[in-house]
């Protein structure tokens, strides 16, 4: 089958040295995952790239917080990959007291016909 990309983080295969991306849908979720972890400035030729989510990690979190994370999600996917449609922002903070926030991004990609759910703890 043939490659789109490189997946990240970089793990040897024997079959095709490393691991490939094959899919549209692995490929836009990788881009996307990638947009919300990179801290704005960390990209050098583009310095507004990226959400900055670990730069929230220490923050007191509340319905500000929130909304200003949500907004900013939006927003950069607007800019970044508009083939996403951001359908929920949702947080979950069991873990408060061990700075941890764990954020699941309900999103859409209609010109491929696929729906998928981006959860990752911070």
């Amino acid at each position: 089958m043939a490659s789109i990309g490189v997946a990240l983080p970089l793990t040897f295969d024997s079959g095709t040295g490393y691991t490939m991306l094959t899919s549209l849908k692995s490929t836009i979720k990788q881009n996307f995952k990638m947009l919300l972890l990179t801290a704005p400035g960390e990209r050098v030729m583009d310095p507004q790239f990226g959400v900055g989510l670990k730069t929230y990690l220490f923050s007191n979190f509340h319905d500000n917080v929130y909304s200003e994370i949500d907004t900013k999600i939006r927003e950069q996917v607007a800019i970044y990959i508009p083939i996403i449609k951001i359908m929920a922002v949702q947080f979950a903070t069991t873990q408060i007291d061990n700075n941890q926030l764990s954020i699941f991004v309900e999103y859409s990609i209609p010109n491929i016909g696929v729906k998928d759910l981006l959860e990752f703890t911070i």
